[in-house]
């Protein structure tokens, strides 16, 4: 019981910087937007609340300026991709390098320290307790005494879902990605509802950033989103952004997780332990070739 237990709460924070990200990413995909800025939306984010809790002594300080270095980073995606009408890709992975190259930097500057920062200054994102969920055999256990930010991710999921698929904002937002010349024709700027699907893909990921640092653990490294922004962005495609499907998908990556975690206690190396969650996510993506490869061959019988 204790196993299954330890499984499924580590499985559920592994998912938590997946599914936020995963869910601001969902906007950029709805909007025709192909957004790979996701990685390094998340780690300048994990930088910034580790500096906000550490200088102000607070987790929701950290918070707030997670939130603002990854809106940083979508203001010069929607700069250089939206109004330059520069090359997404090109100007997604310059935006991961940079931010790779300026958390390391503003690491060694801010805390002169190489590699990671871990002190007891950084005030960690609280954890909350549900007295009647807590008393509840299994559930209890799981359901209670998660991280704010878990709570905050399944919240974010139910209101994603709501605004995509059952709001105006959602219908023009979808339009934007379907067909932007119908959009603009109707007196809606497509282009605009591209900087609000940037902008809120910048806030999710700064919570998934957050979350990294200051709830995953409570500390900054060099790198630290580790790939969790291309796995966010295997999980969109997987699932055609679906708030729900990429809820579920981001729950199976975190068990690959935790399952990795799980492989070290019998002795497998860490290194490869590590590769865990890369492998599922590259046997995903491989089973949703070979279904897509089938529907096309089906339809052009």
């Amino acid at each position: 019981m204790n196993i299954l237990t330890g499984l499924l709460n580590g499985a559920i924070s592994g998912a938590t910087p997946i599914l936020l990200a995963a869910l601001g990413g969902a906007f950029t995909f709805y909007a025709g937007v192909f957004n790979i800025a996701m990685e390094g939306m998340m780690l300048m984010a994990a930088f910034c609340a580790v500096w906000g809790s550490f200088t102000f002594g607070s987790w929701l300080a950290g918070v707030l300026l997670a939130i603002l270095g990854a809106l940083a980073l979508a203001l010069i995606f929607i700069v250089f991709a939206v109004w330059l009408d520069t090359d997404e890709f090109v100007t997604g992975i310059a935006l991961n390098l940079f931010t790779l190259g300026a958390t390391t930097y503003l690491l060694r500057q801010s805390f002169g320290v190489k590699g990671v920062f871990a002190g007891p200054g950084i005030d960690p994102i609280p954890r909350l307790h549900l007295p009647l969920l807590a008393d509840v055999p299994l559930l209890g256990a799981v359901l209670s005494g998660q991280n704010l930010m878990v709570y905050a991710a399944a919240l974010a999921t139910l209101i994603s879902a709501f605004l995509v698929f059952r709001t105006r904002f959602g219908l023009r937002l979808r339009a934007a990605g379907y067909n932007a010349a119908s959009l603009d024709s109707s007196g809606v700027s497509s282009t605009r509802m591209r900087i609000y699907s940037l902008l809120l893909c910048g806030v999710l990921c700064g919570l998934a950033g957050a979350f990294l640092s200051l709830g995953y653990v409570t500390l900054f490294s060099e790198n630290m989103s580790a790939g969790r922004g291309w796995i966010s962005l295997a999980a969109i495609i997987l699932v055609n952004g679906n708030p729900w499907g990429v809820a579920i998908i981001s729950l199976l990556f975190g068990f690959a997780d935790v399952l990795g975690l799980l492989l070290q206690s019998y002795q497998v190396p860490s290194q490869f332990t590590a590769m865990t969650p890369y492998l599922a996510t590259l046997a995903a993506l491989y089973l949703y070739a070979r279904r897509h490869r089938k529907e096309r061959s089906y339809v052009n019988r």
